[in-house]
């Protein structure tokens, strides 16, 4: 009915386990394709030849309603697979399955079921059909009272994805400092948020890179205040000047139409991730042999 070869070709073909390719056969009379959907319907395709490689490719989706807003990461192992329909629609019915959802960790995300089967079982099957590693990396939700106002933007189709909550203002206003994070990506709102260790080290370099200059330490040190002044601008929203308008603050944009910056997340796809870097020979190699 089928041979040991067949079943070889059956682990090479899914990364499935020797016993569960036999008995797929077994079930399927030897059908190779058959045996496949039988591995994927089982949930028993772990993508084992995927899980050494690297996702750092994807895209991050944002839905709201009037109460929440949730944004989601779902990592590809290339762009072109980013771009497939069947990957876009994943990430869309996950972010939807989350909105309608009140689960607040990954773990629990990924135990949603979608089409009867869990967000989990959902990527196994779906990295074994396009033959890519996927990961549903991260999500977050943000919440809103009837007197706030969200925020979003999407930039390069997916690559950057912004989630602003503001108090008062509108939802032109949210959008447009949404935008501006994701050009300027601030890592604080105000001076006020950033940790006391990260001023500690940055006033610390500042003194050093002063008396590497051949200033004296007394006036290295005065010279902290001022330069500080400028990391402020640079890693806090408020204080950086808005892209639509350098000539102001984003604060000041704010102000202007009665908003205030209450919370920010900004995804960018692939952040924090080591990516890999092969030379176009050993990539060939690599896709050659599988």
């Amino acid at each position: 009915m089928f041979s040991a070869s067949d079943i070889k070709l059956l682990r090479e073909h899914t990364g499935a386990g020797m016993l569960d390719c036999k008995k797929a056969l077994t079930e399927n009379n030897g059908d190779m394709d058959k045996a496949i959907d039988w591995l994927r319907e089982k949930g028993t395709i772990k993508a084992a030849k995927k899980e050494g490689r690297i996702a750092a490719e994807g895209l991050t989706k944002i839905v709201a309603n009037d109460k929440e807003a949730v944004i989601v990461e779902v990592n590809s192992e290339t762009d072109f697979v980013a771009k497939n329909a069947l990957f876009i629609s994943a990430i869309d019915q996950i972010a939807n399955a989350i909105l309608n959802s009140q689960v607040s960790s990954l773990e629990s995300a990924n135990e949603l079921i979608i089409d009867g089967e869990t967000i989990s079982t959902m990527m196994i099957n779906l990295t074994a059909k396009i033959g890519e590693k996927l990961s549903f990396r991260r999500f977050t939700r943000v919440s809103k009272t009837d007197n706030q106002v969200f925020g979003t933007y999407s930039h390069m189709g997916g690559k950057i994805g912004v989630i602003t909550l503001l108090e008062g203002g509108d939802s032109s206003v949210a959008k447009d400092i949404a935008m501006h994070i994701a050009a300027m990506k601030p890592t604080y709102i105000k001076r006020e948020d950033v940790d006391q260790e990260v001023i500690d080290r940055e006033s610390k370099v500042i003194k050093e890179q002063a008396i590497n200059e051949g200033k004296p330490a007394e006036i290295a040190s005065k010279m902290v205040a001022g330069r500080i002044g400028k990391f402020y601008k640079e890693i806090c929203l408020n204080e950086q000047d808005f892209v639509k308008d350098s000539d102001i603050t984003v604060l000041t944009y704010a102000n202007n139409n009665k908003a205030v910056v209450l919370s920010m997340v900004r995804f960018e796809v692939g952040e924090g991730i080591e990516k890999r870097q092969d030379d176009f020979a050993r990539e060939v190699m690599n896709q050659i042999n599988g």
